[in-house]
């Protein structure tokens, strides 16, 4: 008994000092909110009273008709699986559960878009019509995508043009096109089958990439 009003009161205390690590009076109806992760940085709309609309990948209202797991904070293996079966769903989370113990920026994309800010309410009235289970992909609508409609009235993603810009370059490089004719070189002398019909795609492939580069 002593042991459970222990971890009862460690649970509490932790709780109290998450919940505290976030002035809710900083944010305002239709503030686009930024997670900063490791890899990638997530996104929300504030819709007031410590709610949060976000877009997450989440493989579990795929599989469950449990609401009351289905509305628990999305764990990393529900995330996962969300990526790769391409699902997720616009829900709406408090502000501790969206931000996962990481710094929130508010409003920080105001000054990378060009476009201006639409009025907080209709930017919040977006958010929750958009409610509810969506088709994912990590390049063409994410949360990213999700949240730039919301407020600025355009589904565009700055994470996923610098994305497909370094990929670009990586590929699309004279290093990569060395390494195709070499890589093609070397597999045909491997195999010995030196003809037209192999030759010719490894030059064609080395020559697109060092025209591309």
């Amino acid at each position: 008994m002593f042991l459970y009003q222990l971890l009862s009161f460690f649970f509490a205390a932790s709780k109290k000092e998450e919940d505290s690590k976030y002035d809710l009076s900083l944010y305002k109806r239709g503030d686009l909110l930024e997670v900063p992760r490791t890899l990638f940085t997530h996104f929300g709309i504030y819709l007031g009273d410590n709610r949060v609309a976000h877009l997450i990948p989440d493989i579990l209202p795929v599989i469950s008709k449990n609401k009351s797991a289905i509305a628990k904070m999305v764990t990393n293996n529900r995330l996962l699986m969300g990526v790769i079966m391409k699902v997720a769903s616009v829900r709406v989370d408090s502000v501790v559960d969206f931000a996962y113990g990481s710094e929130i920026l508010i409003n920080h994309m105001d000054k990378v878009c060009s476009q201006p800010p639409l009025d907080g309410d209709e930017v919040a009235r977006r958010a929750e019509k958009l409610l509810g289970s969506v088709t994912y992909s990590l390049l063409w609508y994410n949360c990213e995508h999700y949240v730039m409609y919301c407020r600025y009235g355009m589904a565009i993603s700055y994470q996923t043009y610098q994305f497909c810009t370094t990929v670009r370059k990586i590929v699309c490089s004279r290093m990569s096109a060395y390494l195709t004719a070499l890589c093609g070189v070397g597999t045909m002398l491997y195999l010995g089958c030196v003809t037209p019909l192999t030759v010719l795609p490894t030059l064609l492939i080395s020559f697109t990439i060092w025209m591309a580069a």
